[in-house]
C-alpha cells in the first residue's frame, strides 16, 4: 500500500522550534514527528511512501538517509522551489501514487494510533473516491456530512459562510465534523482534479467541496478508543509529549 506524507509546511505555529528545523523534524515523545508517522504507516502495511518537502527540506533528506529510510521504499517529492499546498502536493506526487489502487495521505503533524489499514479497507468497501478521517473538536470551520457519512458541504459557524454554492446546512439532516488530517484517495480523484482544471498551488478541501456533488467523498469518525493529536502548535505539542510519556508507561 502507498502513502503520501505532507512534510512541506513552514511550521509558523511552532516557532521558535522551527527557526532552524522543518516542522516534521520537531520532536514529540523523544522522536521527530515524521518518524512517528513513518513507523506507524510501516506497522500498518504501508511500505511505499512519498514525502513532500519545502522549508529546510534538505534536513529531511539527510534524516531519512541517516535512518536508511526505515527499511522501506521512501521517495521525495521536492517542492523546495515552491510549496504547492495539499491539493497541489498530491498532484505533484501523482506519478508515484497513480495506479489502480487507492493511497493514503497523512499530515506529518498528526500524531495518532488509529487503525490506518482499517481506514483504507473501509474506503475500498464503501467504493469511495475519498475517505476523510474526521472528529469532534472545537473549531469555527466544519465539514458537513449527511447521515450516510457523505460529504455535502462546509460551514464557518462564526461567519455563517457556507460552501459549495447552494448548500444549506440543516442540523437535523447533517453532521458537522472537523477534518483529522488523514485521508484515503482513489485514482478517480486525480482525474477529477485534472478534468476540472485544478493545477499548481491549491488546497485539497476546496477541491473536495467542488466535487462533492458528483464524487463519493465520505467521512470516517475517529475511534474514541484511539488517540489523536494535532501537534502543529506549541500547546498541543506539549500536551502530546506529556501524553506519550504516560501512555508508554
Amino acid at each position: 500500500m502507498k502513502a503520501l506524507i505532507f512534510a512541506a509546511g513552514l511550521g509558523t505555529r511552532l516557532k521558535p522550534l522551527t527557526n532552524t528545523m522543518p516542522k516534521a523534524l520537531v520532536k514529540v515523545g523523544g522522536k521527530p514527528m515524521l518518524e512517528h508517522v513513518i513507523l506507524h504507516l510501516k506497522a500498518q502495511g504501508f511500505c511505499d511512501i512519498i514525502i513532500n518537502i519545502h522549508y529546510l527540506g534538505e534536513q529531511i533528506i539527510d534524516f531519512l538517509r541517516a535512518n536508511h529510510n526505515f527499511g522501506i521504499n521512501i521517495c521525495i517529492s521536492d517542492e523546495r522551489s515552491e510549496v504547492l499546498e495539499t491539493g497541489g502536493g498530491i498532484l505533484k506526487a501523482a506519478d508515484f501514487l497513480e495506479d489502480d489502487e487507492p493511497f493514503l495521505v497523512h499530515n506529518s503533524d498528526i500524531l495518532t494510533n488509529i487503525d490506518l489499514r482499517g481506514l483504507y479497507q473501509q474506503h475500498i468497501e464503501n467504493e469511495a473516491d475519498a475517505t476523510l478521517l474526521v472528529g469532534q473538536r472545537d473549531t469555527s470551520r466544519y465539514l458537513i456530512f449527511n447521515h450516510e457519512d457523505t460529504l455535502c458541504g462546509w460551514i464557518n459557524k462564526k461567519t455563517g459562510e457556507q460552501k459549495p454554492e447552494g448548500f444549506c446546512y440543516n442540523p437535523a439532516q447533517h453532521e458537522a465534523w472537523a477534518f483529522g488530517g488523514i485521508h484515503v484517495i482513489s485514482p478517480m480523484l486525480l482525474h477529477y482534479m485534472r478534468s476540472d482544471g485544478w493545477s499548481g498551488k491549491f488546497s485539497i478541501i476546496p477541491f473536495y467541496l467542488s466535487v462533492c456533488q458528483k464524487a463519493r467523498i465520505m467521512g470516517s469518525p475517529i475511534d474514541p478508543d484511539r488517540y489523536w493529536f494535532d501537534i502543529g502548535k506549541i500547546e498541543t505539542l506539549e500536551e502530546a509529549d506529556h501524553f506519550l510519556k504516560n501512555y508508554e508507561l
